[in-house]
């Protein structure tokens, strides 16, 4: 694997470039993350959900309408490259990330609703993932530009996304419903293989080139953080202003703030060509939303009373 970036070159013209046989990998390795993650639902997740509307659409309007409005937001204020400005929106137009349920467990929070919300989110996505990309993508005029520049297709986009996202999770979800000892048996494997196996292509990604990701890291490491921890203010706050209980406003902000960067890392590579600032966002989210997604959880595992975020 070669990463072809020049210290030289601006950092929106780097270019992350990986071969056919690279990109297959990525597509492998997120159908085998959305599997795992699939295996996992039960349909009873979903008539879960239905019970209780208000939480679904409290938690629909976190991800995909909030966040990606206060990313937007971010945006406009801290100005970063639009490179990096493009990565930004891309995490937020992303689904919950699977580590999120086992956060929600650690935490304390409701396992059930968390399961239940990655499962329907992860639906959603499919379509609302390159909806949120386009539009606010091209509400900002540095990032329209790139937009162009690709002449992305929203519609080819909702194909592909429906393919690595869809597949799997209706593939997983079959197995599951007919064959529950295998897909426990299955799920106890895939859920952290896949996770060291994004995070070993990541690592791998960048090994060749560690000296320039040292020396571009500056540049996202702010507004990551700052896009991280908005996240998880603003699913926790909002769950709260809609009056759920603490149990689940920790759920909500552990699924706000902890993002399928994978699914963004093979979107930036399918459509971008790994724009080197959209790249860096993506890969180094994917890494610290893990970290500090656990960290919350476990901080919330040992209070004893509630804690105000």
């Amino acid at each position: 694997m070669s990463l072809r970036i020049s210290t030289n070159e601006v950092l929106d013209t780097l270019k992350i470039n990986f071969n056919n046989e690279e990109l297959w990998a990525v597509n492998v390795i997120l159908a085998v993350i959305m599997f795992g993650v699939a295996l996992g639902i039960k349909i009873e997740d979903f008539k879960r959900l239905f019970v209780h509307p208000k939480i679904v659409i409290i938690g629909i309007v976190s991800q995909f309408i909030l966040f990606p409005f206060l990313t937007f937001l971010l945006v406009t204020i801290m100005n970063p490259y639009p490179s990096i400005a493009l990565g930004m929106i891309m995490v937020a137009a992303c689904p919950g990330g699977n580590i999120s349920n086992f956060a929600t467990h650690l935490a304390g929070g409701n396992t059930a609703l968390s399961v239940s919300l990655t499962a329907f989110a992860t639906l959603v996505a499919i379509v609302m993932t390159p909806l949120n990309l386009a539009i606010w993508g091209g509400f900002y005029e540095p990032t329209a530009k790139i937009l162009r520049s690709v002449a992305l297709d929203p519609f080819v986009l909702i194909k592909l996304v429906s393919l690595i996202l869809g597949v799997p999770l209706i593939l997983g979800m079959l197995i599951r419903h007919y064959k529950p000892i295998i897909a426990d048996k299955f799920s106890k494997v895939l859920r952290p293989l896949s996770i060291l196996m994004l995070l070993a292509f990541i690592g791998g990604a960048f090994y060749e080139n560690w000296s320039i990701f040292m020396e571009y890291v500056h540049y996202v490491l702010i507004v990551v953080l700052a896009l991280n921890f908005t996240g998880y203010f603003s699913g926790f706050y909002f769950s709260k202003l809609m009056g759920l209980s603490f149990k689940d406003q920790k759920t909500l902000a552990i699924e706000t703030g902890i993002q399928n960067s994978g699914l963004g890392l093979l979107l930036c590579f399918a459509f971008f060509e790994g724009l080197g600032g959209m790249a860096l966002c993506l890969a180094f989210w994917s890494v610290w939303d893990i970290a500090s997604g656990l960290c919350l959880a476990y901080f919330w595992s040992k209070k004893t009373t509630k804690v105000v975020a």
